[in-house]
This record gives C-alpha cells, sequence and structure tokens, in this order.
C-alpha cells in the first residue's frame, strides 16, 4: 500500500495499527456469570407467591399436628411391637422434619421471594426438605418388601428368624439415616458458584455444578426403582388375596380379602398422584438446569416444578388420615386417645366398622393376621391363610 494512504487510514481511525492491536491485548473479556443469567431472564410469577404461601400454610398445619398425633399413637398407644412399627414410626419422623422446612417457603413466598436468612441456611431447608422426601419413599419401599415377603413366606430358617423380630428394620432404618446425612452434608457445604444474594428455591443453572445434577437424576432413578417394588408388591399380595376370596368363597374373611386388596390399590392410586407427576417431570427440570433454554421455556418449568412440588408435599399430611381410615388398631387407640383428653366418655367398640369387628371372630382361630403397610404409612389388615386351608398348589 502506498504510505501515503495508509498514513491517511491511521489518521481516519486515531490510531496506528500497532496501538490497535494493544488495545486488543490488554482488553480482558468476561462471560455473564450463573446469578447475572438468571437476572437477566427473571423467572418471578408474582401471582403464584400469595396461593404458594396459603397452600403451604395449610400443609405445614396439617402435617404438623397429624404428624405429632401419629408418633404419639405409635409410642405410646399402639401396642404392636414389629418392623412394620419401626419403619413408620422412621416415616412419621421423617415426614415431620419435612412439614418442619414448610415455615421457611411460606416466609419466601409471602416477602414476595426475598430470602433474608443468607444462602447457607438456605441450603440447609432446601436440602433437608428433600432429603426427608426421599427417605420416606425409601422407607415406603422397604415397607412393602417386608410385607411381600411375609405375605409369601419365607423358605430359608435364618432369614425367617431375622424377619420375625423388629431388630433388623431399626438396623436398616439406622443405615438409611446415616447415609443421607453423609449424602446431604456435603450438598450444604460445598458451594456451588450459582447463588443469588437474597434467593432461595429459585431456579438455578447446574452447568458450573453437574455433579449436583447427576445427583438429583440418581435420586429420580432411586424413586422409579421403589415405585417398581411398590407396583409389583402390593400388585401380587392384592391378586393372591382377590384369588383366595374367590377360590375360597366360603372361608370366614373371603369378603375381607378382596376389602383389603381394593385398599392397596386406593393408596398406589394416591402414592402414585402425589408422587409420579413431579418425577416424571423431574428429567426434563434436570436437563433444563444443564443446557441452553429460552427464558420463556425455563420460566415454564420452573412454574411446572413448584406446582407438582406442592403435590409431593401433600402427601405427608395423607399419612395420618390413612392410620386412622385404614386400620382398626390405630383408629380405636386414636379415638380412644381423644376421648380421654377431651374427658368424653365413649364407647370406642362402637365406631370401629364391620371389617374390624370381623377380626373378634371365633372364626379368627382359623387365620393368622399379618398386618400389611401399604404405601405411604397407611395400614391394611391382610389375614393370611394357614397352610392346612391353602392347599399348596392355590399359592403364587
Amino acid at each position: 500500500m502506498n504510505p501515503r494512504f495508509r498514513k491517511r487510514e491511521d489518521n481516519a481511525y486515531g490510531m496506528t495499527t500497532s496501538n490497535f492491536t494493544g488495545v486488543l491485548l490488554n482488553t480482558s473479556f468476561t462471560l455473564p456469570t450463573n446469578s447475572e443469567l438468571n437476572q437477566s431472564c427473571s423467572l418471578e410469577e408474582e401471582s403464584l407467591q400469595v396461593p404458594f404461601a396459603i397452600f403451604y400454610s395449610l400443609l405445614f398445619l396439617f402435617g404438623l399436628l397429624g404428624n405429632i398425633l401419629a408418633l404419639w399413637v405409635f409410642f405410646f398407644l399402639h401396642s404392636r411391637r414389629n418392623s412394620v412399627r419401626v419403619f413408620l414410626i422412621n416415616v412419621a419422623l421423617a415426614d415431620l422434619v419435612l412439614v418442619a422446612c414448610l415455615p421457611f417457603r411460606i416466609l419466601y413466598h409471602m416477602l414476595g421471594n426475598h430470602w433474608p436468612l443468607g444462602p447457607r441456611m438456605c441450603k440447609v431447608v432446601g436440602n433437608l426438605f428433600y432429603m426427608n422426601m426421599y427417605v420416606s419413599i425409601t422407607l415406603l419401599g422397604l415397607i412393602s418388601l417386608d410385607r411381600y415377603i411375609k405375605i409369601q413366606g419365607v423358605r430359608v430358617a435364618c432369614c425367617r428368624r431375622l424377619l420375625k423380630g423388629s431388630n433388623w428394620s431399626i438396623a436398616v432404618c439406622g443405615i438409611l439415616w446415616v447415609f443421607s446425612l453423609v449424602a446431604v452434608v456435603p450438598m450444604i457445604a460445598l458451594a456451588e458458584g450459582n447463588e443469588e444474594q437474597g434467593k432461595c428455591f429459585q431456579y438455578k443453572t447446574r452447568t458450573n455444578a453437574r455433579g449436583k445434577a447427576y445427583f438429583n437424576l440418581l435420586l429420580v432413578a432411586v424413586f422409579w426403582m421403589v415405585f417398581l417394588l411398590l407396583v409389583v408388591s402390593y400388585g401380587r399380595i392384592a391378586w393372591r388375596l382377590l384369588r383366595a376370596s374367590r377360590d375360597k368363597p366360603d372361608l370366614p374373611n373371603a369378603t375381607r380379602y378382596s376389602r383389603t386388596a381394593k385398599k392397596s390399590f386406593v393408596v398406589l392410586f394416591l402414592f402414585t398422584i402425589c408422587f409420579v407427576p413431579y418425577h416424571s417431570f423431574r428429567g426434563f427440570y434436570i436437563q433444563s438446569q444443564l443446557s441452553e433454554t429460552s427464558c420463556e421455556t425455563r420460566r415454564l418449568i420452573d412454574r411446572t416444578n413448584e406446582v407438582m412440588l406442592l403435590f409431593s408435599a401433600l402427601n405427608s399430611c395423607l399419612d395420618p388420615v390413612m392410620y386412622f381410615m385404614l386400620s382398626g388398631s390405630v383408629r380405636k387407640a386414636t379415638v380412644k386417645a381423644v376421648s380421654q383428653v377431651f374427658c368424653v366418655r365413649h364407647d370406642t367398640t362402637t365406631i370401629i366398622n364391620s371389617s374390624t369387628t370381623e377380626l373378634r371372630r371365633t372364626s379368627m382361630s382359623q387365620a393368622s393376621t399379618t398386618v400389611l403397610a401399604t404405601p405411604r404409612g397407611s395400614i391394611g389388615l391382610i389375614t393370611t391363610l394357614r397352610s392346612q386351608t391353602l392347599h399348596p398348589k392355590d399359592m403364587p
């Protein structure tokens, strides 16, 4: 190029080529952080803040009263000493801790989705909420497995002696709690790099915290394994009872078998309504956290996830209701306790339904009663026939 034109070009841009290169080398370009990206895409929905606060308040009220009453009944009034009682006590404890986390969510929504307690407290509340939800789910799987094994019978003598008492269930629950705490402590202690000042329970990208996202996927896989176990266990138990009531209609408690089998399906239905929608959507939620998604898509995913989480929290309130409705022994103990508290002289046997009364008939000498804990802590009574009543060929 002609030096005269090059000089004119340098003067037009106000700098020489060497100066321009120096500016480029000395200029630093920074990518936006996750917090800045979340702030640029507002996911707040003011119209949902008050409804969420109201719903969580109701869940807290009924869940707190119901689970405290359930623990009182199990510890002081319910006389059965078996593995199911141990599992149900732990389910009620997990539900109670989960319910104790709800006031923090209520406060968050009442303050316009503002968190005044700092990021550390946010991690404690959030991780404890999910930890106890999955502890409850795992305990339900253990209850279904325990009932299925005992209904089907154990042919190995050492296993039969082990499952006969409640010591094994105490050990399993202890291991489950220790493992859960060991898993949740790093989640609370380690920083993810996507915290926002004054925010909690909000949608977070996981591009720089993939370990937490993969751990959440593992929890989703655990849920589906437990759900499959519940369906198979209670499905086979219900099928056996329906088959016994159909093939042996002259047995004293044939109608009782059919009624108990139908209760198992009802509780499975409630379990499905509360947990399956949330975990069916959870995979899409985690995938959106790991990839680049549009602002509108993230807003829709966040709202859907929050609504489905309400259904999961609702299940902690349904447990005490199922204890009372589906178990004659728990219902009797609860009514007796309430009558004593309010000094009401009431014959509790008059409110026990006919299905409970049937258990007291003399025909029960021909059968042995096994307690079946249906999903989420509800209890049904299954009368398993002795070997001399049910021919081996009738066994499933």
